[in-house]
């Protein structure tokens, strides 16, 4: 988007314009306006710090133009927003791209499942892509195909690096606004700059000894990938703590439990030592993967030790 900057000339002056946030750093809002096509760096109004509200990447905004030269404004109104994230902090979003690498940093199936929650609460589709399959074997992708073919998430096994896989991906971000995540080191800045050449992303390196990616995404930022299609960059994560939560709720965000809880005996069954639990009965008959099961007992635990503290 930014080199749109460079072609147009900005409005005058006093002008009230809408467009949308395309970048956020240091208090400034880099916001692509509708009207002229011009990039313009703007400070949010004192009211939304008074408020404690923060415009994020991907809102839509009106803002009023303080310097033609410098294409400078001030954003003063947030339009309302479809859904916002707090990680990756975006607004507007149609559907998550979590991208997670087969090897090279190892597969972490447990912080995997947290993102898919969060993102399950938020009612936000969700595509499961698995990078660098030159790395891995047929057998271990069968395994992943298994353990996620009841979770509502469409599943990709791609070579970012040879470009193998990635049209069929590609069309499935064509007239939507996609949030890219996952943590570091799984190729989302080598993603981004298969999508957008011109965005031009340092690619990091996992490290040998920790088995760990570098992160070099330092915000989040939308990028265009057609005419009628966005895309957010983010930041990598390591760790994800599930926040508001409560015991009862987590199965919902498993989608495997629904089809059997209507079988458990108790209205509220945390599918654990209850009897006659239908989750459980399932499980054992194969109709839940037993990996998604034991995430869930984990992230249960996890819960109940956070309401003790």
């Amino acid at each position: 988007m930014a080199e749109i900057r460079e072609k147009k000339a900005a409005s005058p002056a006093g002008s009230r314009l809408t467009g949308k946030i395309v970048r956020g750093l240091a208090g400034f809002f880099d916001v692509s306006c509708f009207e002229d096509g011009v990039l313009y760096r703007c400070r949010a109004r004192g009211i939304f710090r008074k408020d404690s509200f923060k415009p994020l990447v991907g809102d839509e905004v009106a803002f009023v133009v303080t310097h033609e030269g410098d294409r400078e404004g001030n954003v003063e109104e947030v339009f309302p927003r479809r859904n916002a994230l707090v990680r990756p902090p975006v607004a507007n979003v149609d559907q998550a791209l979590c991208l997670f690498a087969l090897k090279s940093p190892d597969l972490n199936l447990s912080l995997l499942d947290r993102f898919l929650i969060l993102m399950g609460r938020a009612k936000i589709p969700t595509l499961l892509v698995f990078n660098k399959k030159d790395l891995g074997t047929e057998e271990e992708m069968d395994h992943l195909r298994e353990i996620y073919r009841q979770s509502g998430c469409p599943l990709f096994f791609v070579s970012i690096r040879d470009q193998d896989g990635t049209d069929a991906l590609i069309s499935r971000m064509r007239g939507k606004t996609t949030v890219l995540a996952g943590p570091s080191g799984v190729g989302k800045s080598s993603l981004t700059n298969l999508l957008c050449p011109e965005a031009g992303m340092e690619v990091g390196e996992v490290s040998r000894k920790t088995e760990r990616g570098k992160q070099t995404t330092r915000r989040a930022e939308l990028f265009r990938l057609d005419s009628a299609s966005f895309f957010f960059d983010t930041p990598g994560f390591s760790s994800l703590i599930l926040e508001g939560i409560q015991e009862r709720e987590l199965g919902d965000c498993f989608p495997e439990f629904r089809p059997y809880e209507p079988s458990c005996r108790f209205q509220g069954c945390r599918h654990l030592s209850e009897p006659d639990c239908g989750v459980k009965t399932a499980l054992s008959l194969g109709k839940i993967p037993k990996a998604r099961y034991d995430s869930y007992v984990q992230l249960l635990g996890e819960l109940r030790d956070q309401k003790k503290w």
